[in-house]
Protein backbone atom coordinates (compact mmCIF):
# COMPACT_ATOMS: atom_id res chain seq x y z
CA UNK A 1 0.00 0.00 0.00
CA UNK A 2 1.32 3.67 -0.43
CA UNK A 3 2.61 5.41 2.55
CA UNK A 4 0.91 9.02 3.05
CA UNK A 5 3.94 11.40 4.09
CA UNK A 6 3.00 14.67 6.14
CA UNK A 7 4.86 18.00 5.64
CA UNK A 8 8.27 18.38 6.68
CA UNK A 9 8.37 20.36 10.25
CA UNK A 10 10.98 22.90 10.59
CA UNK A 11 12.60 22.83 14.00
CA UNK A 12 15.81 25.45 14.75
CA UNK A 13 19.71 24.62 14.96
CA UNK A 14 20.06 25.55 19.00
CA UNK A 15 23.77 26.48 18.11
CA UNK A 16 23.52 28.51 14.78
CA UNK A 17 19.81 29.61 15.44
CA UNK A 18 18.77 28.27 11.83
CA UNK A 19 15.85 26.87 10.99
CA UNK A 20 16.14 23.57 8.96
CA UNK A 21 14.35 20.85 7.82
CA UNK A 22 13.67 18.02 10.16
CA UNK A 23 12.83 14.51 8.52
CA UNK A 24 9.88 13.94 7.39
CA UNK A 25 6.74 12.14 9.53
CA UNK A 26 5.97 8.53 7.64
CA UNK A 27 2.15 7.52 8.62
CA UNK A 28 1.57 4.00 7.05
CA UNK A 29 -2.26 4.37 5.06
CA UNK A 30 -5.13 2.16 6.47
CA UNK A 31 -6.30 -0.60 4.68
CA UNK A 32 -9.52 -1.06 3.14
CA UNK A 33 -10.48 -3.29 6.32
CA UNK A 34 -8.99 -0.70 8.86
CA UNK A 35 -10.90 1.88 7.29
CA UNK A 36 -14.39 0.25 7.18
CA UNK A 37 -14.28 -0.42 10.61
CA UNK A 38 -13.26 2.94 11.69
CA UNK A 39 -16.51 4.20 9.78
CA UNK A 40 -18.42 1.58 10.91
CA UNK A 41 -17.96 2.25 14.36
CA UNK A 42 -18.86 5.06 13.88
CA UNK A 43 -22.38 4.57 12.24
CA UNK A 44 -25.65 4.47 14.08
CA UNK A 45 -27.47 2.27 12.39
CA UNK A 46 -24.35 -0.51 12.75
CA UNK A 47 -24.00 -0.31 16.61
CA UNK A 48 -28.13 -0.70 16.69
CA UNK A 49 -28.41 -3.09 14.22
CA UNK A 50 -25.29 -5.37 15.61
CA UNK A 51 -26.48 -5.02 19.66
CA UNK A 52 -29.67 -6.20 18.68
CA UNK A 53 -28.29 -9.12 16.45
CA UNK A 54 -26.06 -9.92 18.98
CA UNK A 55 -29.23 -10.04 21.67
CA UNK A 56 -31.26 -12.52 19.30
CA UNK A 57 -28.05 -14.77 18.73
CA UNK A 58 -27.42 -14.95 22.78
CA UNK A 59 -31.31 -15.79 22.93
CA UNK A 60 -31.32 -18.13 20.36
CA UNK A 61 -28.08 -20.03 22.01
CA UNK A 62 -29.95 -19.92 25.66
CA UNK A 63 -33.20 -18.91 25.46
CA UNK A 64 -33.14 -19.82 29.25
CA UNK A 65 -31.59 -16.83 29.98
CA UNK A 66 -34.79 -14.11 29.41
CA UNK A 67 -37.16 -17.35 30.14
CA UNK A 68 -37.84 -20.27 32.29
CA UNK A 69 -40.73 -21.50 30.35
CA UNK A 70 -41.03 -24.76 27.97
CA UNK A 71 -42.26 -24.25 24.52
CA UNK A 72 -43.90 -27.58 24.66
CA UNK A 73 -45.48 -27.28 28.17
CA UNK A 74 -49.69 -26.43 26.46
CA UNK A 75 -52.72 -26.58 28.31
CA UNK A 76 -56.00 -26.29 26.40
CA UNK A 77 -57.59 -24.76 29.29
CA UNK A 78 -55.92 -21.58 28.65
CA UNK A 79 -56.11 -21.66 24.59
CA UNK A 80 -56.36 -18.54 23.44
CA UNK A 81 -56.12 -16.37 26.30
CA UNK A 82 -54.79 -12.95 26.34
CA UNK A 83 -52.08 -11.97 28.77
CA UNK A 84 -51.75 -12.32 32.15
CA UNK A 85 -49.50 -12.86 35.64
CA UNK A 86 -46.22 -14.43 34.38
CA UNK A 87 -47.10 -14.85 30.59
CA UNK A 88 -46.82 -11.45 28.64
CA UNK A 89 -48.10 -12.64 25.48
CA UNK A 90 -50.73 -14.97 26.57
CA UNK A 91 -51.35 -18.28 25.18
CA UNK A 92 -52.30 -20.26 21.46
CA UNK A 93 -55.04 -22.07 20.24
CA UNK A 94 -53.05 -25.21 21.76
CA UNK A 95 -52.86 -23.33 25.26
CA UNK A 96 -48.77 -22.69 24.79
CA UNK A 97 -47.13 -20.01 26.13
CA UNK A 98 -46.73 -17.30 23.31
CA UNK A 99 -43.93 -15.86 24.69
CA UNK A 100 -41.56 -18.69 25.30
CA UNK A 101 -42.47 -19.86 21.78
CA UNK A 102 -41.66 -16.35 20.76
CA UNK A 103 -37.84 -17.08 22.21
CA UNK A 104 -37.50 -20.24 20.80
CA UNK A 105 -38.74 -19.36 17.36
CA UNK A 106 -35.69 -17.36 17.39
CA UNK A 107 -33.05 -20.24 16.93
CA UNK A 108 -34.59 -22.11 13.99
CA UNK A 109 -34.75 -19.10 11.95
CA UNK A 110 -31.42 -17.69 12.77
CA UNK A 111 -29.71 -21.04 12.37
CA UNK A 112 -31.26 -21.68 9.03
CA UNK A 113 -30.50 -17.71 7.98
CA UNK A 114 -26.98 -18.05 9.32
CA UNK A 115 -25.92 -21.80 8.07
CA UNK A 116 -27.41 -21.12 4.35
CA UNK A 117 -25.86 -17.59 4.30
CA UNK A 118 -22.16 -19.23 4.86
CA UNK A 119 -23.15 -22.14 2.59
CA UNK A 120 -24.11 -20.03 -0.02
CA UNK A 121 -21.09 -17.61 0.59
CA UNK A 122 -18.73 -20.13 0.22
CA UNK A 123 -20.32 -22.31 -2.59
CA UNK A 124 -20.78 -19.47 -4.67
CA UNK A 125 -17.76 -17.81 -3.63
CA UNK A 126 -15.23 -20.59 -4.69
CA UNK A 127 -17.40 -21.64 -7.72
CA UNK A 128 -17.78 -17.33 -9.22
CA UNK A 129 -14.06 -16.81 -8.33
CA UNK A 130 -12.59 -20.04 -10.00
CA UNK A 131 -14.69 -18.99 -13.31
CA UNK A 132 -13.51 -15.18 -12.84
CA UNK A 133 -10.05 -16.23 -12.56
CA UNK A 134 -9.32 -19.01 -14.93
CA UNK A 135 -12.34 -17.79 -18.04
CA UNK A 136 -12.97 -20.31 -20.33
CA UNK A 137 -14.93 -23.27 -20.82
CA UNK A 138 -15.53 -22.81 -17.09
CA UNK A 139 -16.79 -19.71 -16.89
CA UNK A 140 -19.08 -20.62 -19.60
CA UNK A 141 -20.69 -23.51 -17.55
CA UNK A 142 -21.18 -21.88 -14.66
CA UNK A 143 -22.66 -19.26 -16.43
CA UNK A 144 -25.06 -21.62 -17.68
CA UNK A 145 -25.80 -23.36 -15.05
CA UNK A 146 -26.56 -20.14 -12.74
CA UNK A 147 -28.75 -19.02 -15.43
CA UNK A 148 -30.73 -22.33 -14.97
CA UNK A 149 -30.88 -21.84 -10.83
CA UNK A 150 -31.88 -17.45 -11.87
CA UNK A 151 -35.19 -19.22 -13.47
CA UNK A 152 -36.34 -21.09 -10.62
CA UNK A 153 -39.57 -19.47 -8.82
CA UNK A 154 -38.33 -19.09 -5.16
CA UNK A 155 -41.75 -19.86 -3.61
CA UNK A 156 -42.09 -22.92 -6.84
CA UNK A 157 -39.75 -24.50 -6.13
CA UNK A 158 -39.39 -24.36 -2.55
CA UNK A 159 -42.94 -26.43 -2.77
CA UNK A 160 -41.57 -28.85 -4.75
CA UNK A 161 -38.88 -29.54 -3.20
CA UNK A 162 -39.29 -30.11 0.14
CA UNK A 163 -42.43 -31.81 -0.64
CA UNK A 164 -39.97 -34.42 -1.91
CA UNK A 165 -37.77 -34.51 0.34
CA UNK A 166 -39.54 -33.55 3.46
CA UNK A 167 -39.81 -30.23 5.59
CA UNK A 168 -36.47 -30.60 7.52
CA UNK A 169 -34.11 -28.22 9.29
CA UNK A 170 -31.46 -29.48 6.94
CA UNK A 171 -33.64 -29.42 3.59
CA UNK A 172 -34.70 -26.33 4.34
CA UNK A 173 -31.06 -24.91 4.35
CA UNK A 174 -30.20 -26.73 1.44
CA UNK A 175 -32.94 -25.53 -0.72
CA UNK A 176 -32.14 -22.00 0.44
CA UNK A 177 -28.04 -22.45 -0.37
CA UNK A 178 -29.44 -24.18 -3.82
CA UNK A 179 -31.33 -21.08 -5.19
CA UNK A 180 -28.63 -18.56 -3.58
CA UNK A 181 -25.21 -19.76 -4.85
CA UNK A 182 -25.75 -18.26 -8.05
CA UNK A 183 -26.21 -15.23 -6.96
CA UNK A 184 -23.03 -15.00 -4.90
CA UNK A 185 -21.24 -16.61 -7.74
CA UNK A 186 -21.74 -13.71 -10.35
CA UNK A 187 -20.58 -11.19 -7.52
CA UNK A 188 -17.90 -13.16 -6.58
CA UNK A 189 -17.18 -13.40 -10.42
CA UNK A 190 -17.43 -9.84 -11.42
CA UNK A 191 -15.01 -9.10 -8.40
CA UNK A 192 -12.39 -11.25 -9.20
CA UNK A 193 -12.17 -10.57 -13.08
CA UNK A 194 -12.18 -7.17 -12.03
CA UNK A 195 -8.92 -7.53 -9.32
CA UNK A 196 -7.27 -9.71 -11.36
CA UNK A 197 -6.89 -7.20 -14.50
CA UNK A 198 -4.99 -4.93 -11.32
CA UNK A 199 -1.24 -4.12 -12.20
CA UNK A 200 0.13 -5.55 -8.84
CA UNK A 201 -1.58 -9.07 -10.22
CA UNK A 202 0.06 -8.19 -13.59
CA UNK A 203 3.71 -7.76 -11.87
CA UNK A 204 2.74 -10.83 -9.70
CA UNK A 205 2.69 -12.73 -12.73
CA UNK A 206 5.29 -11.67 -14.53
CA UNK A 207 7.32 -12.50 -11.39
CA UNK A 208 6.71 -16.11 -11.80
CA UNK A 209 3.79 -16.42 -9.28
CA UNK A 210 1.70 -19.23 -9.81
CA UNK A 211 -1.69 -19.77 -9.82
CA UNK A 212 -2.47 -20.34 -6.05
CA UNK A 213 -0.20 -17.81 -4.69
CA UNK A 214 -2.06 -15.13 -6.92
CA UNK A 215 -5.82 -16.35 -6.15
CA UNK A 216 -5.06 -16.88 -2.75
CA UNK A 217 -2.18 -13.70 -2.23
CA UNK A 218 -3.53 -10.93 -4.23
CA UNK A 219 -6.93 -11.77 -5.44
CA UNK A 220 -8.99 -13.33 -2.81
CA UNK A 221 -8.21 -10.64 -0.17
CA UNK A 222 -9.23 -7.81 -2.41
CA UNK A 223 -11.91 -9.02 -4.37
CA UNK A 224 -14.17 -10.79 -1.23
CA UNK A 225 -15.92 -7.65 0.28
CA UNK A 226 -18.98 -7.64 -2.03
CA UNK A 227 -19.13 -11.01 -1.83
CA UNK A 228 -19.61 -10.79 2.36
CA UNK A 229 -22.01 -7.29 1.63
CA UNK A 230 -24.58 -9.39 -0.59
CA UNK A 231 -24.24 -12.41 1.95
CA UNK A 232 -24.71 -10.14 4.58
CA UNK A 233 -27.91 -8.22 2.84
CA UNK A 234 -29.27 -12.21 1.46
CA UNK A 235 -29.14 -13.10 5.25
CA UNK A 236 -32.14 -11.36 6.45
CA UNK A 237 -34.00 -12.38 3.16
CA UNK A 238 -32.99 -16.07 3.92
CA UNK A 239 -34.77 -15.87 7.55
CA UNK A 240 -38.22 -14.43 6.17
CA UNK A 241 -37.86 -17.29 2.93
CA UNK A 242 -37.90 -19.96 5.67
CA UNK A 243 -40.81 -18.10 8.02
CA UNK A 244 -42.81 -18.16 4.65
CA UNK A 245 -41.86 -21.92 3.29
CA UNK A 246 -43.23 -22.83 6.83
CA UNK A 247 -46.44 -20.36 7.21
CA UNK A 248 -47.26 -22.34 3.65
CA UNK A 249 -46.64 -25.59 5.15
CA UNK A 250 -43.95 -27.18 3.31
CA UNK A 251 -40.85 -25.64 5.77
CA UNK A 252 -40.31 -26.58 9.32
CA UNK A 253 -42.65 -28.52 10.78
CA UNK A 254 -43.78 -29.00 14.70
CA UNK A 255 -42.65 -30.26 16.87
CA UNK A 256 -39.65 -27.54 15.70
CA UNK A 257 -40.65 -23.91 17.40
CA UNK A 258 -40.55 -21.52 14.09
CA UNK A 259 -41.83 -17.79 13.71
CA UNK A 260 -43.63 -18.60 10.60
CA UNK A 261 -45.42 -21.70 12.18
CA UNK A 262 -46.89 -19.68 14.84
CA UNK A 263 -47.57 -17.02 12.64
CA UNK A 264 -49.49 -20.05 10.23
CA UNK A 265 -51.57 -20.96 13.04
CA UNK A 266 -52.79 -17.94 14.80
CA UNK A 267 -53.46 -16.52 11.13
CA UNK A 268 -56.66 -17.83 11.20
CA UNK A 269 -58.05 -16.48 14.94
CA UNK A 270 -56.40 -13.21 13.83
CA UNK A 271 -60.30 -11.70 15.02
CA UNK A 272 -60.51 -13.58 18.01
CA UNK A 273 -57.06 -13.38 19.44
CA UNK A 274 -54.66 -10.99 17.14
CA UNK A 275 -51.74 -11.54 20.03
CA UNK A 276 -51.34 -14.62 19.00
CA UNK A 277 -49.76 -13.71 15.49
CA UNK A 278 -48.23 -9.76 16.17
CA UNK A 279 -45.85 -11.17 18.70
CA UNK A 280 -44.29 -14.18 16.33
CA UNK A 281 -44.61 -11.13 13.62
CA UNK A 282 -42.83 -8.56 15.42
CA UNK A 283 -40.37 -10.46 15.95
CA UNK A 284 -39.73 -11.57 12.57
CA UNK A 285 -39.86 -8.01 11.28
CA UNK A 286 -37.42 -6.60 13.55
CA UNK A 287 -34.65 -9.38 13.34
CA UNK A 288 -35.13 -9.02 9.18
CA UNK A 289 -34.76 -5.80 9.32
CA UNK A 290 -31.77 -5.59 12.23
CA UNK A 291 -30.05 -7.93 9.16
CA UNK A 292 -30.77 -5.78 6.66
CA UNK A 293 -29.65 -3.09 8.16
CA UNK A 294 -26.55 -4.25 9.17
CA UNK A 295 -25.63 -5.71 5.31
CA UNK A 296 -26.63 -1.80 4.19
CA UNK A 297 -24.08 -0.37 6.94
CA UNK A 298 -21.45 -3.03 5.89
CA UNK A 299 -22.15 -1.71 2.01
CA UNK A 300 -21.55 1.74 2.46
CA UNK A 301 -18.11 1.02 4.32
CA UNK A 302 -16.78 -1.28 2.29
CA UNK A 303 -18.00 0.42 -1.22
CA UNK A 304 -15.35 2.99 -1.89
CA UNK A 305 -17.74 4.67 -4.19
CA UNK A 306 -20.30 5.39 -1.75
CA UNK A 307 -17.32 6.68 0.73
Amino acid sequence: MPELTKTPVETEIPETGALAAAEPVREKARSLWQDAWRDLRRNPVFIISGLLITFLVVIAIWPGLITSGDPGNCDLAHSMQGSGAGHPFGFDQQGCDVYTRTVYGARASITVGVVATLGSAVLGGVLGGLAGFFGGWWDTLLSRLADVFFGIPILLGGLVFLSLVGGSLWSVITFIVLLGWPQVARIARGAVVTVKQQDYVQAARALGAGSARMMLRHVLPNAVAPVIVVSTIALGTYISLEATLSFLGVGLRPPTVSWGIDISSASSSFRNAPHMLLYPAGALSITVLAFILLGDAVRDALDPKLR
